[in-house]
C-alpha cells in the first residue's frame, strides 16, 4: 500500500510550480480538485483523507467522483473535465515514481473527457458596456479606482488574474501609452491603450498613494485587490448601470464577459482573427475561433459574397372548394357554404 499524501505534496509543491512552471492560479485549481477528490474518497471509504493510499484511487472510484461532481454538486461538464485533467496530470507524474501502479494509472488516463454543447460566448452591446464604464462615481477615491479598472479590463481584454496581478512597472502612460501583460502560460504581451484608458489610470495613480504593495489596484486597506474583490465591484456597478440600461438586468456580467466583449469589438473593427488572438494572448487560434460564431457580421460578409439562387415565381391557386372559400375576400362574395 502506497500512501498518497507525500506524492500529492511533491506534485503540488515541486512538479507544478518548479518543473512545469505552472501559474499560481493553475496550482490553486489543481489543489482544489484534489481537495474535492480526497474529501469524497474519504467519506466514501470511511477513511481520513490523510490516510488514503494510492491503490484506493482506481478508475472506478474516479468515475464515481466525476459523476458526484455533476449530479450532486451540479458542476457543468466543463468543470468536470477540469477536475479530470488535474487527476490525469497527477497520474502521469506517478508513472515514473510508482511503476508498480502502472496498470492502475493507465486505466485512469483512459477515462475520456465528457463532450458538452458549445454555446455562443456571452457579451455586451456597446450601450451596455458604456453604461457599466460610466457607473463608478469619479468624485470619490473608490470610484476613480473602479473606473480605471473597468476601462483597463475592457480595453485590454484582461483575465481577472492579469488585472489583479498587474504591477506598477508594467504601465507606460506617457504617449504612446501601453501596458505589459503577464498572461496565462507565462506568455507576455504588450498592448497599446486608448487615451481615455490612460487618462483614467493617471487619475487613479495620482491618488493611489505610496503603498508597500507593488500592484496597481489596491483595496480600501491598501492591500492588493483579489479576484473576488474585483468580481464584487463589477457586480455592484453592473446593478447600478442596469437602472439606466434595463437590458443589463437580464445578463450575468462577469469579468470574462468584459473580455469576450473586447474580443468581439476587436474582431468587428479589424476583421482579422489573428489580431484578436494576439490581443487576448491565446496560445491557439482554435480558442479564438469561438468569436467568429458569435459575430454575425462575419457570416453576413460571406452571405453577401455568394450569389443567391433564383426564386421561381408563381402564385398559389386554391383548388379545393373549402380552401377557396377561405381565401381573402371570398367569404363576402359567397352566400352559400361549399358542398
Amino acid at each position: 500500500m502506497i500512501p498518497i499524501a507525500p506524492h500529492i505534496s511533491a506534485f503540488l509543491q515541486q512538479r507544478l510550480p518548479i518543473e512545469r512552471r505552472a501559474s499560481v492560479n493553475t496550482c490553486d485549481s489543481y489543489a482544489y480538485a484534489f481537495k474535492l477528490l480526497f474529501e469524497y474518497t474519504g467519506a466514501y471509504l470511511g477513511v481520513a483523507p490523510s490516510n488514503l493510499f494510492l491503490d484506493q484511487i482506481d478508475a472506478a472510484l474516479v468515475v464515481q467522483f466525476l459523476n458526484y461532481l455533476e449530479n450532486t454538486r451540479a458542476n457543468a461538464a466543463s468543470s468536470r473535465n477540469v477536475r479530470l485533467a488535474a487527476i490525469k496530470s497527477f497520474m502521469r507524474f506517478m508513472e515514473y515514481r510508482v511503476p508498480s501502479a502502472l496498470e492502475q494509472i493507465r486505466r485512469i488516463l483512459a477515462i475520456p473527457a465528457k463532450k458538452f454543447d458549445t454555446r455562443l460566448v456571452r457579451h455586451l452591446t456597446v450601450e451596455e458596456t458604456q453604461s457599466i464604464l460610466d457607473a463608478p462615481d469619479p468624485t470619490v477615491r473608490s470610484g476613480v479606482r473602479d473606473r480605471a479598472m473597468l476601462h483597463l479590463c475592457f480595453a485590454a481584454g484582461l483575465r481577472v488574474s492579469e488585472l489583479t496581478g498587474l504591477q506598477l512597472d508594467h504601465l507606460t502612460l506617457r504617449p504612446p501609452a501601453s501596458v505589459l501583460i503577464h498572461g496565462k502560460g507565462r506568455k507576455q504581451r504588450s498592448l497599446p491603450l486608448w487615451r481615455e484608458t490612460a487618462s483614467a489610470l493617471r487619475s487613479w495613480l495620482a491618488i493611489r498613494g505610496d503603498r508597500p504593495a507593488t500592484q496597481v489596484f489596491l483595496n480600501a486597506r491598501g492591500e492588493p485587490l483579489t479576484r473576488s474583490g474585483f468580481e464584487y465591484i463589477l457586480r455592484k456597478h453592473s446593478r447600478a448601470a442596469a437602472k439606466g440600461c434595463p437590458s443589463l438586468s437580464t445578463k450575468r456580467v462577469s469579468p470574462h464577459v468584459l473580455r469576450h466583449t473586447c474580443a468581439l469589438a476587436v474582431l468587428q473593427a479589424t476583421k482579422d482573427l489573428r489580431k484578436v488572438s494576439l490581443w487576448l494572448g491565446h496560445s491557439s487560434m482554435q480558442t479564438t475561433e469561438m468569436y467568429t460564431r458569435a459575430d454575425p457580421s462575419v457570416k453576413l460578409e460571406a452571405l453577401e459574397s455568394v450569389i443567391a439562387p433564383r426564386l421561381r415565381s408563381g402564385r398559389f391557386k386554391a383548388t379545393d372548394k373549402l380552401i377557396a372559400s377561405l381565401m381573402p375576400g371570398s367569404v363576402m362574395r359567397s352566400k352559400h357554404p361549399p358542398r
